[in-house]
């Protein structure tokens, strides 16, 4: 893979092209953003805003925002026997909206999700009566005492109950009918990864200068038939390949090498009966088999650990926003990634904030090189000051060692105690004259040089073949600024 680094001598003085904190806010390029709190603290307006789907629902939330609106509301917690209590620390809202409607709309929020629940017809989560909930209790309007109505206890005791439930891997109700759809998956797989490696030999039997002149449809009618197979794993990479050949210099190598890529899993999906157990996990994944998060509680022995969140992007894909958590834990200095999904007009799990330390259990899913994760249990949230950073070299002996174990792994948690310079490319530099170029696509990244100012800082990210991406920093006093 070419991860390599460059050198030049250290300099600790180097300034550059920078501009100011201030005067990039006044500009609009770096916007302040909302730090993480325990769940039993309360959320500045900034959080609570940013959970809004879209603006419509921002602007509609706003009025609905003061107390002639909601002649009830109040606070529940946990009391000693878990049900909830209005007496308890706070883990939820409650309160009723009056509206349009002739009874008003009984609005709840959990707050450990967050997760939303309101009988208004509105199908966007959170929805503005419970936007508006929220901003009273950021305000302080919201008053803690008395007990929650029953229709909010019911609501925040189902809550409670479901993960309990969904631990438990249900037993197919037609075991036999079961097994003969998953035997059929199989073949089609098989079937599919064969016609895969026949596509890639013809690629390269017939060179890639043509590949620039083939459009997107040339990966997209592969990419197609992957998904008729069942494999979307390989069918998601071809349909990024249509990129390749408008990325610069030097396509032609990325290109065959993701080629490479593409074929050693196709003849590892081909071969994975023989394959280690733990490899057999890891190709079956990158193929397209997912596992039940069910199965994962169940199978995992939980690692406990104070988990300290280093970094969140978000994507969109085909409709579907992701979103990535990176997690170190403090004892065992182990990553784990854990993922979240939302639709069109929902809002993602906003949980594990950047910059905060979590006490928690969690579950790896399996693999050669497990890495994503699942929050079985959470114990205690708190602030957290800057992670230990590595150095580049570090950084890239840990990749290697990954890709050892995992060949298709393509990004990788980075944190590292370097210096943001300009010259002679955007990149990070250390105090050993290693250096790493920050990712082409990631912008200009004014704000991390900004915040640097020429002098070293810690910086997280994720380290992918062509770059980093950095996505937070920590300033001198030692707070997480999401870049």
């Amino acid at each position: 893979m070419p991860a390599t680094t460059s050198r030049r001598p250290h300099q600790p003085g180097y300034r550059g092209p920078l501009m100011s904190a201030a005067v990039l806010r006044r500009e609009g390029k770096c916007q302040p953003r909302a730090y993480g709190a325990p769940v039993g603290q309360r959320w500045d307006r900034a959080r609570v805003l940013a959970l809004a789907p879209d603006v419509s629902s921002l602007r509609a939330a706003q009025p609905l925002a003061s107390g002639r609106s909601w002649p009830l509301t109040g606070t529940a917690g946990k009391a000693a026997d878990g049900t909830a209590d209005g007496t308890a620390d706070c883990s939820a809202l409650w309160g009723e909206c009056l509206g349009s409607a002739a009874a008003p709309y009984r609005t709840v929020v959990d707050l450990s999700g967050p997760a939303y629940r309101c009988s208004c017809p509105s199908r966007k989560f959170p929805c503005k009566h419970a936007l508006a909930l929220l901003l009273l209790w950021s305000d302080g309007v919201v008053a803690a005492d008395g007990d929650p109505p029953e229709w909010a206890r019911d609501w925040l005791a189902s809550r409670e109950a479901a993960p309990t439930s969904a631990q438990d891997p249900k037993t197919p109700a037609d075991p036999a009918a079961a097994l003969r759809r998953a035997e059929q998956r199989e073949a089609r797989v098989a079937v599919g990864l064969t016609e895969l490696d026949r596509w890639l030999c013809d690629q390269v039997r017939q060179g890639l200068a043509a590949s620039h002149r083939s459009g997107y449809r040339h990966w997209d009618d592969i990419a197609a038939r992957m998904v008729d197979a069942q494999v979307p794993g390989p069918a998601e990479r071809l349909r990024a390949l249509a990129a390749v050949p408008y990325s610069g210099s030097g396509w032609e190598a990325r290109l065959l090498e993701e080629y490479s890529l593409l074929r050693l899993l196709a003849m590892a999906g081909r071969a994975q009966a023989g394959l280690p157990q733990p490899l057999r996990d890891t190709v079956r994944s990158r193929v397209g088999f997912t596992v039940r998060q069910a199965d994962v509680l169940a199978g995992a022995t939980p690692v406990r650990d104070h988990w300290h969140v280093l970094a969140v992007r978000d994507l969109d894909q085909d409709r579907i926003r992701t979103r990535r958590v990176w997690l170190r834990g403090r004892g065992s200095g182990r990553p784990a990634l854990v993922l979240s999904f939302a639709a069109a007009g929902q809002t993602l799990d906003n949980s594990l904030r950047v910059g905060t330390e979590t006490d928690a259990d969690l579950a790896f899913y399996p693999g050669a090189w497990p890495l994503r994760a699942l929050v079985a249990a959470r114990h205690d949230t708190s602030p957290g000051g800057p992670p230990s950073g590595t150095t580049i070299a570090g950084l890239l002996s840990g990749y290697a060692a990954a890709l050892g174990e995992d060949p298709w792994l393509d990004t990788w948690p980075a944190v590292l105690d370097a210096t943001p310079a300009r010259a002679p490319v955007p990149g990070l530099y250390d105090t050993a004259g290693d250096a790493v170029p920050l990712h082409p696509a990631a912008g200009d990244c004014w704000p991390l040089f900004a915040l640097s100012g020429g002098d070293p800082l810690t910086v997280a990210g994720e380290w992918t073949p062509r770059g980093l991406w950095p996505l937070t920093a920590w300033d001198q006093g030692g707070m997480a600024v999401p870049l």
